[in-house]
């Protein structure tokens, strides 16, 4: 456990910067460990690290403030962090289990403790929905809450017990890989992995030996590759699209000093994990997936962006890029081949949705705040360091490792004529077997609920709050670019749940995961959670239906990037398919004030020890 250091000199500082410099001269990284260290990121550590980097103290202090995982003033030795997630939050399953930790701890949520021990908050979804409620403690993940657990971290935290020593199964995060199959076979609700004998196309049911698509890709020449990719028809598994093999042919053909490689590993959509399952038990065909794309496009460097959630993926990662480095599979000369060189770098973000838009990831990568780019140019031609890169995500860098090791026709086995291939689902919510679901693109929304062990279901979230929501009417649609595109997430809410709550906490987290930039989602997102959780209280009326309907078409046009262009998406949705959710709280009259002149004025009442009339404004 890091205690925090009472006095320390400018000297003690730099010495501790530059040691971390020495590990990494990433800003994100050197600021993390000075986190850990002392607990917070105080203005002289952003002087003196602004002063190391040679960078303007102005945009490190921006960078502190940009992030929700960076603190400028000091954080308890146990930094505990709930979800507030839908599927893994503090409330899933029926009890506030923050209250109940801060009430044991004897803290108030979101404050540090006066003894400096412990501080508690809350924070968007931490990617372990598979999972039930969910927590962080000094960024390691602890899943599976209950009230018994929550007094047993409170023992564990009053007796400062380090956290190596807490239970090693609270510190395990399993895959729940529930259904691989090309058959659509019925899960059953049951927690097996279950394989079809058939695994055409499909990439978690298919045999992967590190090196074998690269030795593949050799044989087969860099052109034949990139045509391969290209045929396969692989397009972007994040929930745009856009053809991956195009993607790679023209930053291929840009000019630049350099070309890079990126991958997305940030995903911070509510009710999606696939990402963390990809990353800890197939990480040799992410990164054989990147290390294609390189010799396809002629990179000699990349990067794996990690989530900050996903922080404790890092040594795991590590260990795995050094096995490949001495496999010779990344470095100088891969397998021989004297022009290949190629190797990946992991920069993990600190806490901030954003990050997810490929350009606004740049940004982060390059030591800023991650605000999206204006577009075009776009990162094929100018990406990283302005120099021509390509942006994918885990579960496409993974797909390209397979074809080049299985080719274009086993991928496009599967799947429909305009949706070549399988999608990897995050199934999460109200089902008997939350986990990983791997189907050939096509399959239907109420296949996926028979498997999963649904039952009287209200609403299914379909590519999380960004998404479509959908309700029993159109349980027949299909998953794919023709019907209902997703990046992955699957939130099944049943009828027992209060949808009106789902919305509000959807809204809730746009507005605080906008990065300020543009107007019509810095005050839209704003003004939707405002008209929420006005209706929520009962007192909306049909003049704030109007108003939201008029403020998020507003926001998904005028939106500079695709967060405020789909924030309004789960508003709007509801408003349209489930319109009884909000009529049935509408307080009566046409029109309702949000601020109530007369209630602000009790407290003066109150002083003055009056209550007759005149002191009214009703």
């Amino acid at each position: 456990m890091s205690q925090p250091s009472r006095t320390i000199t400018i000297e003690q500082l730099n010495t501790f910067i530059a040691d971390a410099g020495l590990h990494s001269s990433h800003l994100l990284h050197i600021l993390h460990a000075i986190q850990q260290r002392f607990l917070h990121i105080s203005h002289e550590a952003v002087n003196e690290v602004a002063s190391h980097l040679g960078l303007p103290i102005s945009q490190v202090e921006s960078v502190v403030e940009f992030y929700s995982f960076f603190y400028n003033t000091p954080r308890g030795r146990y930094n505990i962090l709930l979800s507030n997630c839908t599927s893994c939050g503090y409330k899933s399953g029926g009890e506030n289990l923050l209250r109940m930790l801060c009430h044991r701890l004897r803290a108030v949520a979101g404050k540090t403790r006066g003894d400096g021990l412990v501080s508690i908050d809350e924070t968007s979804c931490i990617g372990m929905c598979d999972h039930g409620a969910s927590l962080l403690v000094n960024g390691m993940p602890i899943t599976r809450l209950d009230a018994d657990k929550i007094a047993r971290i409170a023992d564990l935290v009053e007796t400062e017990t380090p956290l190596a020593d807490w239970p090693a199964d609270w510190l395990r995060v399993d895959d729940n890989i529930r259904v691989i199959t090309g058959d659509l076979t019925a899960a059953s609700g049951k927690p097996s992995r279950m394989a079809s004998s058939s695994t055409s196309g499909l990439l978690l049911n298919n045999d992967f030996v590190a090196g074998g698509g690269l030795h593949a890709m050799l044989a087969r020449g860099i052109e034949g590759t990139l045509a391969e990719i290209t045929q396969s028809a692989l397009r972007g598994r994040g929930g745009a699209g856009f053809s991956t093999g195009m993607k790679w042919k023209f930053c291929r053909e840009a000019q630049g000093d350099a070309h890079y490689v990126v991958c997305n590993a940030d995903e911070g959509e509510p009710g999606t994990f696939k990402d963390r399952v990809l990353l800890h038990s197939h990480a040799d065909a992410v990164f054989e997936g990147m290390t294609v794309c390189a010799a396809v496009i002629g990179a000699k460097q990349g990067f794996l962006y990690l989530r900050g959630e996903y922080r404790y993926l890092l040594p795991h990662l590590q260990t795995v890029l050094a096995r490949r480095r001495e496999q010779g599979l990344l470095g100088n000369s891969i397998l021989g081949q004297q022009a290949f060189n190629f190797d990946i770098e992991i920069v993990v973000g600190a806490g901030a949705y954003i990050c997810g838009e490929e350009s606004a990831l740049i940004e982060s990568l390059e030591g800023r705040r991650g605000v999206p780019r204006n577009r075009p140019p776009f990162p094929v031609t100018h990406g990283y360091l302005d120099q021509p890169t390509v942006v994918n995500n885990v579960e496409t860098f993974v797909a390209a490792a397979h074809i080049a090791l299985c080719g274009s026709a086993w991928f496009k086995s599967v799947g429909t004529e305009k949706s070549t291939g399988s999608k990897i689902l995050s199934v999460s919510g109200d089902c008997a077997a939350p986990g990983i679901y791997e189907y050939p693109f096509g399959v239907s929304i109420q296949q996926v609920l028979n498997d999963c062990g649904a039952k009287s279901v209200q609403a299914v979230q379909i590519g999380g709050p960004s998404g479509a929501l959908i309700n029993p009417a159109k349980f027949n649609r299909k998953l794919g670019f023709e019907d209902l595109p997703t990046g992955g997430s699957f939130m099944v809410f049943g009828q027992g749940r209060d949808l009106l709550t789902i919305i509000v906490n959807f809204a809730h987290f746009f507005a605080h995961e906008s990065c300020g930039f543009c107007t019509p989602c810095r005050v839209g997102t704003t003004l939707l959670k405002n008209s929420l959780d006005k209706i929520a209280g009962g007192h909306g009326t049909q003049y704030d239906l109007d108003e939201m309907k008029r403020i998020g078409e507003l926001i998904k046009r005028r939106s500079h990037c695709g967060l405020g262009q789909t924030a309004a998406n789960p508003i709007l949705d509801s408003l349209q398919r489930f319109p009884q959710i909000f009529e049935q709280r509408l307080a009566h009259g046409n029109f309702e004030p949000y601020f109530n002149l007369d209630g602000a004025l009790e407290e003066a009442r109150q002083v003055t020890h009056r209550d007759d009339a005149a002191a009214h404004l009703e």
